[in-house]
């Protein structure tokens, strides 16, 4: 299993809007969350990678949603390509996982460019500035490699936020399925060969 790094986008950057439909078809706008910590999560339902920290993210986001923390997810993988990935099964998972956080699918493609997305799952914290406060990787779990699943490194990065405390600069970059691009859709923001 080939795995992707973040591309850890400069901190500070503001986080660029979007408006996409959600798994249950309603347009959801970046606006919606003016002036609050907006916690963004590139994601989809076949990778292994989400699979694996699934559990504990859900419990994670539900905890930071109880002081004000807006979550959004979002899948940008060729649904043509990868059918899991498709609307209809955004839906499932989002009902059978019981997904307290919009999941929304950008189906251009655009909104992941504009992120400088390029793994799933891949995080980005902004500030209720929409300041961009950490990115990075959930904790240090992988499929197989025995770590547990703390969510150690997004807890540390949510908990500096909402207490005011400044940025740091020692973030890990999250890994995991590259994300599906369309063919000759592919960003030209990576240095390296995705597979």
């Amino acid at each position: 299993m080939t795995a992707t790094p973040s591309t850890m986008t400069p901190l500070e950057t503001r986080a660029p809007s979007f408006k996409l439909r959600d798994a249950h078809g309603l347009i959801v706008s970046s606006d919606q969350f003016a002036h609050m910590p907006l916690l963004v999560i590139f994601m989809c339902n076949h990778c292994p990678y989400v699979r694996h920290v699934r559990e504990g993210l859900l419990l994670l986001i539900k905890e930071y949603q109880k002081k004000s923390v807006a979550v959004v997810g979002i899948n940008s993988n060729d649904a043509k390509a990868y059918p899991d990935d498709a609307p209809d099964k955004m839906l499932e998972d989002a009902l059978k996982f019981g997904y307290s956080f919009p999941y929304l699918y950008d189906k251009t493609q655009e909104v992941a460019k504009a992120y400088h997305a390029a793994c799933t799952p891949d995080f980005f914290l902004f500030d209720k500035d929409k300041k961009l406060f950490y990115r990075g990787q959930m904790d240090g779990s992988r499929p197989g490699n025995g770590v547990p699943v703390t969510g150690k490194d997004l807890r540390f990065a949510l908990d500096a936020l909402l207490a005011g405390q400044p940025l740091f600069s020692a973030q890990k970059p999250s890994l995991g399925c590259n994300i599906k691009w369309k063919p000759g859709n592919e960003p030209g923001y990576f240095s390296h060969h995705v597979t």
